[in-house]
């Protein structure tokens, strides 16, 4: 899923998977789940003892008992680590061009105090991830932002709908913002008129975001974060983006250091609304060096455009409609274009990315092989940490497999910590799952039992109860829920 424009109409965050009616989860995280959990249920059917019956619907008779939901703390993310010449390319990019290629006369955005009305029907964790939001956007962006008193209507407003109405209206999207309404209905009435074109749009006072109340807590939280933010701020996405959620990848799940710095230079006095191109370029140089002063000694290094190519053989290896093959030609026409082109960076990691999940059914040493060489163009700086984590599970559920325990205790504790600072729950729990079967198989029995307990509790968020219980019983049914006796 991510946030695509075609020009006229909202900006939606899309589901992209070969599975029918998927689960909105983030484009590199989606096959990493999907087959770590496949390893993971590998390893656990390989450690059922020879009277242990196998899993079967009858587990769904078990009753289990899982623990509290974890939840990540309202924290500041660290500051970006890229030069200031190099941001201020990037914030015109984001603020005045389209992912379609059209581009944005003037810079819009609210002018007067935001309110954020909440309707709907509003699930448990909504609110508390909204609040806890609103307080980093107070704190770290400078924007003056709240939620409305109940019943009251605000400059946003969030609606918590099914994600099945949200894909009556956009087939494909798991959320989406429009400017100038205030609820689904009304953009239903709306969808082809000019106030609902975001290349019309000359000022900010009235959006909504229609989020989905029936996924996991942290596929709605992620809405939450991206949505708003372009509702707040930039409108495009831009793949050669390392360090933020304005990047059609979606490896940051929350807003990032970077994404803060370029909301707070958006609401910056020395910015308005009507300003052009070139008035916000002139205005950039004095503005970052005062918000972001050590970004002024950073040396330049621009990453070059992303080519209309590269994103469309992206798409394909990704999108719902393509079959296997077609998959499989598409990432060897991402990774071929990335060779091209010369890059050396994350992009270039994403082709190789493509063809190890193309390749790991048929192919699973091939797949590892492209998995390792992805890793070696991720480098070893913070900004790529959670792109790294995301190989790194997939590397390190394939030495479970294969009995290399401490390489894949090397791999999950460099991943762990990227996963709890990227607050990316659902891969957390992948990891913390592994890392209770590395300790079952060295005997270490109790820590296994308290790892399997944490990795359910972020499991509850990170994928939802549904897919949680149904793990933990398979589990349970496999043997007591341990593994490799």
């Amino acid at each position: 899923m991510k946030t695509l424009s075609f020009g006229p109409g909202p900006l939606t965050r899309f589901v992209r998977s070969s599975a029918p009616a998927p689960r909105p989860v983030a484009l590199w995280l989606a096959p990493v789940l999907a087959s770590v959990m496949a390893l993971v249920m590998a390893l656990l059917l390989a450690g059922c003892s020879p009277s242990s019956p196998p899993p079967s619907r009858a587990a769904a008779t078990v009753t289990v008992a899982l623990p509290p939901i974890r939840t990540f703390p309202t924290r500041p993310a660290a500051p970006p680590l890229r030069a200031n010449a190099d941001i201020a390319r990037d914030f015109l990019d984001l603020h005045f061009r389209m992912e379609g290629g059209s581009t944005l006369p003037v810079l819009t955005r609210f002018e007067t105090p935001v309110t954020v009305a909440l309707t709907g029907a509003v699930t448990p964790t909504l609110r508390p991830d909204l609040e806890s939001l609103l307080a980093r956007l107070r704190g770290e962006a400078g924007i003056d932002i709240r939620l409305a008193a109940t019943g009251t209507p605000g400059a946003i407003t969030i609606e918590a709908v099914s994600r099945d109405r949200i894909q009556r209206v956009l087939p494909q999207a798991a959320c989406f913002v429009v400017p100038n309404v205030s609820s689904l209905e009304e953009y239903r009435h709306n969808r082809n008129a000019a106030q609902t074109d975001w290349k019309a749009l000359r000022s900010r006072d009235r959006l909504a975001i229609f989020v989905p109340n029936d996924v996991s807590p942290q596929e709605l939280r992620d809405c939450l974060h991206e949505e708003l933010a372009q509702a707040l701020g930039p409108l495009n996405d831009l793949y050669r983006l390392p360090d933020s959620v304005f990047n059609d990848d979606n490896v940051h799940a929350v807003l990032t250091g970077f994404d803060m710095l370029i909301l707070r230079a958006t609401y910056d006095p020395a910015l308005r609304t009507g300003l052009s191109r070139a008035e916000v370029a002139a205005r950039l140089p004095a503005l970052l060096a005062r918000l972001n002063p050590g970004g002024e000694g950073r040396t330049p290094a621009p990453l070059p455009e992303t080519p209309r190519a590269w994103i469309k053989a992206v798409e394909t290896a990704l999108g719902p409609t393509a079959n296997d093959s077609e998959r499989l030609r598409a990432a060897h026409a991402a990774a071929r274009i990335a060779r091209d082109e010369g890059w050396k960076d994350h992009r270039r990691a994403f082709g190789h990315f493509l063809l190890g999940r193309a390749q790991q059914a048929g192919n699973p040493a091939l797949a590892q092989a492209h998995f390792r060489t992805a890793l070696s163009y991720l480098g070893a700086g913070r900004d790529l940490a959670g792109h790294r984590a995301l190989i790194q599970s997939r590397l390190a559920a394939a030495a479970l497999t294969a009995g290399d325990l401490d390489r894949a205790e090397a791999l999950l504790a460099r991943a762990i910590p990227a996963a709890e600072t990227g607050q990316n729950a659902a891969l957390l729990s992948t990891l913390l799952m592994l890392k209770s079967h590395l300790a079952d198989l060295r005997g270490l029995s109790r820590e296994a039992a308290v790892l399997r307990s944490d990795s359910i509790g972020w499991a509850l968020y990170g994928m939802g109860t549904e897919a949680t219980v149904d793990s933990q019983l398979r589990e349970v049914a496999a043997g007591s829920g341990g593994l490799m006796r």
